[in-house]
């Protein structure tokens, strides 16, 4: 979701020498910490929860003020929602199953797990309990897809809570994303609160600017020595990840900075080193990076309204942050017999055209955007949004095959016998041809999930993505925090794509391997996160006064949908 470029170059003097202060800091706990209880996790969640109501408000006006959005812009409820109120929900969920810990020794489900003889279980993890979610997103439901290996008396992983007085807290540096403020805040507190790790945080230099904010946010961790947060560029990066202090890695960013990180920043090294099986580094190295995000549109009948519902599904997936998303949808896979394809991509088009555009904030957009688009941008710093019709992924292998991170989008048509053949082409194709295993989605018409369930369900367990969202953006499995988040399983330090490991886990599922989530063709009231909302960011606050402090009065705030007229 960002990018840490990282170069083999020395940290000053003066650098090394605030960063050993926050290491040596971080030393000390682990010398006089003794274990962290769940008892413990518990009391510090609820501590958080309390900081971050005084920071929030300040915290989306940094944002917002970096990133060129005008305060009067509804475009301002994307740091509302993707900031405080994405880690306000994350410590509000966790804090739900941590209590479920303590009092019943495991977290409570929403629902009992799925599971037919031969097949993978299925655990339910949206909507969850005590914050009113079936309320507020009525009609959504998510499940975690789990190994078959995984049976009821396996199905969670407390290994982590399980530490003793005399249990050493391990050293996690987490090199944090640029992009999306709640990443790198809620990175932190999966390592902290779950994985019951110290942390030290890099800031990304592209937001530096929340780093006060964070360490008022998380003032509890701080004042127990679990976490320090530094700034420095990369070589400050370079000079930690070598440091013989740290005992593990956690990235968000590009495959080329994590390759750089484990196998080495110069390409023939690199090489070298995969081919020998020989990294850099001795230590655990978990990461969350990019991927060319695919939409795939099953053929079939649908209303008008859904159309239109549909197109701005995707619109708002492309524009959300500027496009500076690694689950922005980057192709569009289409039926080329489909009727209502060219009537289709051009209501997405409209959409666009309606949205202004946004301050290309993220380094490298314009060089990006010319070579994604093939053209040059009529403004560097206001990119335009960018749809191309008909692409070539033999042609054209760079949008299919590189993320692009800028707001450039192709969509591309394949040929099939009937519906159900091409959605089982189309999943062939974008485990094949598109690059990434983050995230991908699958709108699919009424009739079709009725008549053809089996086919739907066996490509989704086809899938080769972490996430995968029907009907809807798979941004929202990030943001409901109780759906593990991650690229698929199986990713290795050589090959390793999107990403391993997962965050998020907020129920402590044991090999998640991954989500789904699942919804209508649309939603009524209109969903806060579509672009022409008309007061999102009042539903944003309202929502994160529901999760610092649920209750029914706050629920009936929100208006009882997040969708809120």
């Amino acid at each position: 979701m960002g990018d840490t470029i990282l170069h083999q170059q020395y940290a000053t003097n003066s650098d090394q020498s605030k960063l050993d202060q926050a290491l040596d800091e971080l030393a000390a706990t682990s010398r006089s910490e003794a274990g962290l209880s769940v008892a413990r996790r518990i009391e510090l969640t609820g501590q958080c929860l309390c900081c971050l109501s005084q920071v929030a408000r300040e915290w989306v006006d940094l944002a917002c003020e970096a990133k060129r959005i005008p305060r009067e812009s509804t475009t301002c409820a994307e740091e509302v929602l993707a900031g405080p109120v994405s880690v306000a929900r994350f410590l509000q969920v966790l804090l739900l199953s941590l209590k479920s810990i303590q009092s019943e020794g495991q977290p409570r489900l929403p629902a009992s797990p799925k599971a037919k003889s031969g097949e993978q279980i299925r655990v339910p993890v949206f909507p969850t309990s005590g914050i009113y979610d079936s309320l507020v997103f009525y009609g959504l439901s998510a499940e975690a897809w789990l190994p078959e290996d995984i049976g009821a008396e396996t199905l969670f992983d407390l290994t982590h809570l399980e530490q003793t007085e005399n249990s050493a807290l391990p050293l996690t540096l987490v090199l944090g994303a640029g992009n999306v403020s709640a990443i790198p805040a809620t990175d932190v507190l999966t390592k902290i609160l779950q994985d019951g790790e110290r942390v030290l945080l890099k800031m990304n230099p592209v937001n530096d600017y929340l780093k006060t904010v964070f360490e008022r946010s998380f003032t509890p961790l701080i004042d127990a020595g679990l976490l320090r947060i530094v700034s420095g560029d990369a070589a400050a990066g370079a000079y930690l990840v070598a440091h013989p202090a740290i005992d593990r890695i956690h990235i968000t960013g590009s495959t080329r900075t994590h390759d750089a990180i484990v196998w080495g920043s110069d390409p023939e090294e690199c090489r070298a080193r995969k081919e020998s099986n020989q990294p850099q580094l001795e230590i655990p190295v978990t990461s969350e990076l990019g991927n060319v995000s695919p939409w795939i549109i099953v053929p079939g009948r649908y209303s008008e309204k859904q159309l239109q519902f549909q197109a701005e599904n995707i619109a708002a997936s492309i524009v959300n942050n500027a496009s500076f998303n690694c689950l922005a949808t980057k192709v569009i896979v289409t039926y080329a017999d489909w009727p209502d394809r060219d009537r289709f991509l051009t209501m997405i088009e409209q959409k666009l055209q309606h949205i202004p555009r946004r301050y290309a904030y993220y380094p490298g957009a314009p060089e990006r955007w010319q070579r994604f688009a093939g053209a040059e941008p009529d403004d560097r710093q206001y990119l335009p949004w960018k749809l191309i019709r008909d692409a070539d992924p033999v042609q054209s292998s760079h949008l299919f095959q590189e993320e692009s991170f800028v707001c450039v989008c192709a969509e591309t048509a394949l040929e099939a016998e009937s519906d159900s053949d091409f959605l089982e082409r189309a999943v062939e194709f974008v485990n094949r041809d598109v690059w990434g295993t983050l995230c991908a989605t699958i709108t699919v018409p009424d009739a079709f999930r009725q008549t053809d369930h089996a086919t739907l369900d066996r490509c989704i367990g086809k899938l080769k993505y972490g996430a995968v969202g029907i009907n809807h953006w798979p941004a929202l499995n990030y943001a409901f925090m109780s759906t593990p988040w991650g690229g698929a399983s199986g990713a290795t330090l050589q090959d390793v794509v999107s990403g391993i490991g997962n965050v998020h886990n907020t129920y402590f599922l044991a090999g998640v391997e991954k989500t789904v989530l699942y919804g209508p063709l649309t939603l009524f009231p209109q969903p806060v996160w579509f672009p022409s909302h008309p007061n999102p960011e009042a539903v944003g606050w309202r929502l994160f006064d529901l999760y610092t402090k649920p209750s029914l009065g706050n629920l009936l705030r929100t208006g009882l949908t997040v969708a809120l007229k």
